[in-house]
């Protein structure tokens, strides 16, 4: 049973921590009204004015000025200086706010309050920097169809990284196989909005799509990490393999020259052109796929505007399935 200490002491931080976030935001955005800061911290407004008169009583210089064009404020030079950042260490700082996979390991909130605190400490010229490039630039690195429900299992698996423990696991091959798999987790690493899982098994490093586990469960002994594994240099040398892997999976189209466009939209970065244009102006192009039923749903897309050129046998492999869908 929880303690009545216990619950003072969470009760006390919790507002300690609240304490320091109106000192910040009022440092960071200038005067507030009490209204703008209960919905900010989510309390009441009665809740904020006691808590700006406990902040004055502690010697904090805040000052609340009622009537219109009122609100709560801070000492001008009441504030720390964080020497040492440039203007373009300022930007950086920014941009690099973008906390979406940060909020998927529950690490968002932490990020918005470090951020907050950062600014909060810079001088007035380099906070009007820090405002000018958050209006100007932004980079969001998650992708359109990105599914926002992250499995039930995400908690589990977190816990299971974190320390060290072994796990068993359902996993679904790229074949629609879901075997069974008992697996060492080293990391977690997200790209593109995809996260990845890398793990030991069978005393080989592997990497396995989050998205494509059934089930995560931890067992009850830990295992000891490889002393040479470094995930920077591992997840390197990964994407360097996959690129090498992937170009085995190459196709050779003729297409309508009016479809270049589309094709960009719909692979980028996985095609190119490799030979000169026919007699009707069609283009030959080698597309990087990861299977052969990628390269059917693309033909089949674009029929009557693209030829197959190879493999060979990916012609016999379209016949078949469309006098299956006649």
């Amino acid at each position: 049973m929880t303690s009545y200490v216990t619950i003072k002491k969470w009760n006390f931080n919790l507002r300690a921590d609240r304490l320091l976030s109106i000192i910040l935001l009022l440092q960071t955005r200038g005067k507030m009204t009490a209204a703008e800061l209960s919905g900010e911290l989510e309390v009441s407004r009665r809740q904020i004015l006691r808590d700006v008169d406990a902040l004055s009583l502690a010697g904090i210089p805040v000052y609340s000025e009622s009537g219109r064009g009122g609100g709560i404020s801070l000492m001008e030079e009441y504030r720390t200086s964080l020497t040492g950042l440039n203007q373009f260490e300022v930007q950086s700082l920014i941009v690099m706010n973008n906390n979406h996979a940060l909020r998927e390991v529950g690490l968002g909130n932490a990020a918005d309050q470090l951020l907050m605190k950062m600014l909060a400490a810079l001088p007035n010229a380099q906070r009007s920097t820090a405002d000018h490039i958050r209006q100007r630039l932004l980079i969001d690195p998650t992708w359109w169809w990105h599914d926002p429900n992250m499995p039930p299992f995400w908690d589990d698996l977190q816990k299971a990284v974190y320390e060290d423990r072994m796990i068993e696991a359902n996993y679904e091959n790229y074949n629609g196989d879901v075997t069974e798999k008992v697996l060492a987790p080293y990391s977690l690493v997200c790209k593109s909005s995809l996260w990845y899982l890398i793990a030991e098994r069978e005393s080989e490093l592997r990497t396995y799509r989050v998205n494509r586990f059934h089930s995560i469960h931890i067992l009850d002994h830990s295992f000891t990490r490889r002393t040479d594994f470094d995930l920077p240099e591992y997840w390197q040398n990964h994407l360097q393999s996959f690129v090498k892997d992937f170009s085995d999976h190459n196709y050779v189209f003729r297409l309508h020259p009016d479809l270049i466009t589309t094709l960009n939209s719909l692979l980028p970065g996985r095609w190119k052109i490799s030979g000169e244009a026919d007699g009707r102006g069609w283009l030959t192009v080698s597309i990087n796929l990861d299977s052969d039923i990628m390269a059917e749903m693309l033909v089949f897309g674009l029929a009557g505007s693209i030829e197959i050129l190879e493999p060979a046998g990916l012609t016999e492999k379209i016949q078949e399935q469309a006098r299956k869908l006649i």
